[in-house]
């Protein structure tokens, strides 16, 4: 059954919270507590800094605020679980204390969303698609956290289709979820935009977007300031968010959900859009006889 991406989809999340999804588009900020994240490494490397970055996303008009220790570009130095842990758990527990936000933890150990749930996190968001530590899923449905499953073509053989290697790779990750007893209204999933697709891979996976939507689950999507906006504009990272804001108001206008964004305020006006245009768009259809 094809998903009506505009339709309500109540998700729900850790410690009795949900999001309401579907007729308006979601952002959520990337708060990257890390030293050597592709584009903002450093800049919010202790929780002072993160939590004053996060409050500022909030004021910019973030719903959700995604909290990871550890970089996922292709040539970033792996942490350890211990570091990963001791980076962003203090920055969880001051936002869960100081603020109403909805909290995410982008993160691929069970043990790390088992610990960050705990301190105040209310959805879970493995780039690994549950793959890498499957145990991550028991965490999901144990704690009742929102769990956002990703896409990836790392470390694999990817079919030559770039849909069906979406179907092929987030099938066996809803099996995995199901298994675990996690129940569809607390799953978003991400067809990973970068994570070893290139730019023509991207970009098709961007005109075929309407496809995905035989999962029958609302999607996020993570374009920020990737590889591929500065093989099409020939910006670096730092100056991709115009172009990060035009492919929200594309995608949105395709039935994303969820916006995983560096820069909140260009990326809210981009959304305003889009979802006006939405707005008009279904109101003409309902007035017709």
């Amino acid at each position: 059954m094809t998903y009506d991406p505009f339709q309500r989809f109540r998700w729900q999340l850790a410690h009795g919270r949900a999001l309401e999804l579907g007729p308006r588009g979601v952002l959520m900020a990337i708060i990257n507590v890390t030293p050597d994240s592709f584009s903002d490494g450093g800049r919010f490397a202790d929780a002072t800094a993160a939590v004053a970055a996060a409050t500022r996303a909030l004021a910019d008009g973030a719903a959700i605020l995604d909290i990871g220790g550890e970089s996922t570009r292709p040539d970033a130095d792996p942490v350890d679980a211990a570091e990963e842990q001791a980076r962003i758990l203090p920055v969880i527990e001051r936002l869960a204390r100081e603020t109403d936000a909805i909290i995410s933890v982008d993160t691929y150990r069970a043990e790390t969303a088992r610990l960050a749930v705990e301190a105040g996190a209310h959805i879970v968001n493995d780039v690994h698609g549950l793959q890498r530590e499957p145990a991550i899923a028991e965490v999901a449905a144990e704690t009742g956290a929102g769990l956002c499953i990703m896409h990836t073509g790392r470390d694999r053989q990817k079919l030559g289709d770039v849909v069906e290697d979406q179907f092929h790779f987030l099938g066996r990750s809803l099996q995995i979820a199901a298994e675990a007893g996690v129940g569809r209204d607390r799953i978003v999933l991400d067809p990973g935009y970068g994570f070893a697709k290139d730019a023509d891979e991207n970009l098709e996976l961007m005109a075929r977007f309407a496809e995905l939507h035989r999962f029958g689950q609302p999607f996020l999507v993570g374009t920020s300031r990737k590889r591929f906006l500065g093989a099409v504009t020939g910006r670096e990272a730092q100056d991709r968010d115009a172009a990060t804001a035009a492919t929200t108001a594309l995608l949105r206008a395709a039935g994303a959900a969820v916006f995983r964004v560096h820069d909140v305020a260009i990326n809210r006006d981009a959304l305003a859009m889009a979802d006006a245009m939405l707005i008009a768009k279904n109101s003409r259809r309902d007035m017709k006889p």
